[in-house]
C-alpha cells in the first residue's frame, strides 16, 4: 500500500512534531493502520494564522487572471493523481469505489468552476443617476475578506474541502484547515500539491488537532470567516464562540422523500433505495425518511424491500458494492441503538435491523415503519444505512410529515401533479426542492445549504466567493 502524507502542513511547511500525541488513521474495511499524524499545538494553529494572514497580503493583489492560472496548475496535478485520490478515499473514508470515483470528478469540477468564476466573478453597476444622484455614476468592487477557517467532515474528504478552499483561492483569500479526524488524509495529499503548484506559504494550511486547539481557530480574530461542515450540535456551538467574524454553517438533516399517488412507484424504488444506503448512509442528503400516499404504500413498500434486496454489501474496494463500511465501531453502535430503540418502542423492522459485519463495520441497509416523529431514527440525523417508510392519506399530510422536523436540508418530491409541486414549492420547509428525484442531487455549482438547524448560508462557487468577500461602492 502506498505511504500516505502523515504531517501536518503548516505555513508552507511539513511538521512531523506535535503535543506528543498522535491521530492513527485506519483503513475504514480492514481496520489497518494507513497513517499517523501528530496532533497540533495552539503555537503551530497560531503559527498558521499568522502565515495565512501574510500570505493573503500577496494573494488578495492577484488579479483575477493570476488566481486563475495558480488554479488550472492545481487542478491539472489532481487530475494527473485522481487514481492515488479514489484509491486513498477508499481506504480512509470506507467510501465504494464507484463513489470514491464519482468525488474526485466532482472535486476536479468544483475547482474547473471556480476556475471559470475567478474571472468573471465581480460586483454590479448601481443606478443613481436620478434625484440627489443625478449625473452620478456607482458601481460596487469585490474584495476578499482575508483568512478562511475550513472545518471539514470525513463523507466527502476532499470535494467539501474544496467547497471551501476552492472558492477561496478564486476570491484571493487564504485557508487554515481542520479536516475530519476520520479522514484526514486526502486534504494532506491535496495540499502537497499546492506546493507543486507554487503556491505561497501560507495560502493553504492543514492541521490535524484536537478540540482546544480547533476553538483557538473559530475564536481567533486574525481568521474573518468560519465555514463548517458538520453536525448541527457543534456547527451552532461554534458560531456561538466565533466572534464577529463570518459564518457559514452546512450542518446535514433527515432528508425526506414524498411519493405522490400519481407516481409509477416500481419505476423508482431502486433510485430510492440508492439515495438511503450509498455510501452506508453516511451523507448529508441521504434519504432517512419516506412518505407514501396510501393509495400506492403497499406497492411502494413490496418494490423497495425487493430494491434494497439488491444492494450489495461489503468491501468498498469492490466496484460492484454500494453499501461500505460505517466510519467506525462507535458510529455503527450508535446506529444500532437507535434501531431497537425504535423496535423496543413499537417501530417495526422491514428489513435488515442488524450489524452484517462486526469485523468490517458493515451495517444491513435498515426499512423500518410504524414509527413516530420523536424517535431518533425519524428525529435526529442518523448517518447510517438506515430509513423510515410511512403512509400519508394526501399529499397535503406528506408535506406537513416532512416539516414536523428541527431540519431542512433538501426534500425529493414524485408527482405529476402541478397543483401539488406548486405546493411542495411553497410550503416545504427546506434549503431545496428536488422534483421528481431524490434529496441527494447535488451539482456542485448550485446553490446548497439548509434552514432551521440544517445551516445558515449557501455553498456552491458564487455563492460561497460572495460570502468570503466584501462588496465596496464607487462613486464618482
Amino acid at each position: 500500500m502506498k505511504k500516505y502524507q502523515s504531517q501536518n502542513f503548516i505555513a508552507g511547511k511539513w511538521e512531523s512534531q506535535g503535543n506528543g500525541d498522535s491521530l492513527v488513521v485506519l483503513d475504514k474495511y480492514h481496520a489497518t493502520e494507513i497513517g499517523k499524524i501528530p496532533y497540533a499545538t495552539e503555537q503551530q494553529m497560531d503559527d498558521a494564522i499568522v502565515s495565512a494572514n501574510e500570505a493573503f497580503e500577496i494573494t488578495k493583489k492577484w488579479s483575477a487572471g493570476k488566481r486563475a492560472e495558480m488554479m488550472q496548475k492545481l487542478y491539472d496535478r489532481l487530475d494527473v493523481r485522481k487514481d492515488e485520490f479514489i484509491d486513498l478515499i477508499i481506504n480512509e473514508g470506507g467510501k465504494p469505489r464507484s463513489y470514491a470515483t464519482n468525488e474526485i470528478d466532482r472535486s476536479l469540477t468544483t475547482l474547473k468552476l471556480a476556475i471559470e468564476e475567478a474571472t468573471r466573478f465581480g460586483g454590479e453597476m448601481v443606478p443613481m443617476d436620478w434625484g440627489a444622484g443625478e449625473g452620478k455614476t456607482a458601481f460596487t468592487k469585490r474584495f476578499p475578506i482575508g483568512v478562511i477557517a475550513c472545518i471539514t467532515p470525513f463523507n466527502f474528504p476532499l470535494n467539501l474541502v474544496m467547497h471551501k478552499v476552492a472558492p477561496a483561492l478564486a476570491t484571493g483569500c487564504t485557508t487554515v484547515i481542520k479536516p475530519a479526524p476520520q479522514a484526514p488524509m486526502s486534504c494532506l495529499a491535496f495540499a502537497e500539491l499546492f506546493e507543486e503548484a507554487g503556491y505561497p506559504a501560507g495560502v493553504v494550511n492543514v492541521l490535524v488537532c484536537d478540540i482546544p486547539v480547533a476553538e483557538k481557530l473559530v475564536r481567533d480574530d486574525r481568521v474573518a470567516k468560519l465555514s463548517f461542515t458538520g453536525s448541527d450540535k457543534v456547527g451552532w456551538y461554534l458560531k456561538g464562540i466565533c466572534g464577529k467574524k463570518r459564518v457559514t454553517l452546512e450542518l446535514g438533516g433527515n432528508a425526506a422523500v414524498i411519493v405522490d399517488e400519481d407516481t409509477d412507484v416500481e419505476s423508482i424504488t431502486d433510485l430510492v433505495a440508492k439515495g438511503a444506503y450509498l455510501y452506508a448512509g453516511q451523507i448529508c442528503i441521504s434519504t432517512q425518511r419516506i412518505f407514501v400516499h396510501t393509495k400506492v404504500y403497499d406497492r411502494f413498500q413490496s418494490a423497495l424491500i425487493e430494491s434494497i434486496g439488491k444492494l450489495k454489501v461489503g468491501d468498498a474496494q469492490d466496484s460492484s458494492v454500494l453499501v461500505g463500511p460505517v466510519i467506525d465501531k462507535g458510529h455503527m453502535n450508535r446506529i444500532d441503538s437507535w434501531v431497537q430503540e425504535a423496535k423496543a418502542e413499537g417501530a417495526t423492522i422491514l428489513t435488515g435491523g442488524r450489524i452484517a459485519n462486526d469485523k468490517h463495520n458493515l451495517y444491513a441497509p435498515t426499512l423500518i415503519t410504524n414509527s413516530t416523529s420523536k424517535m431518533k431514527v425519524a428525529a435526529d440525523e442518523v448517518f447510517g444505512p438506515v430509513a423510515v417508510l410511512e403512509k400519508a392519506d394526501s399529499f397535503e399530510e406528506a408535506v406537513q410529515m416532512t416539516n414536523d422536523s428541527k431540519y431542512g436540508l433538501q426534500v425529493g418530491v414524485f408527482t405529476n401533479s402541478m397543483k401539488n409541486f406548486k405546493l411542495a414549492s411553497e410550503e416545504l420547509e427546506v434549503g431545496g426542492i428536488i422534483m421528481n428525484n431524490i434529496p441527494g442531487f447535488r451539482i456542485d455549482h448550485m446553490p446548497y445549504g439548509g434552514v432551521k438547524d440544517s445551516g445558515l448560508g449557501r455553498e456552491g462557487l458564487k455563492y460561497a466567493m460572495d460570502e468570503m468577500t466584501e462588496g465596496k461602492l464607487i462613486v464618482y
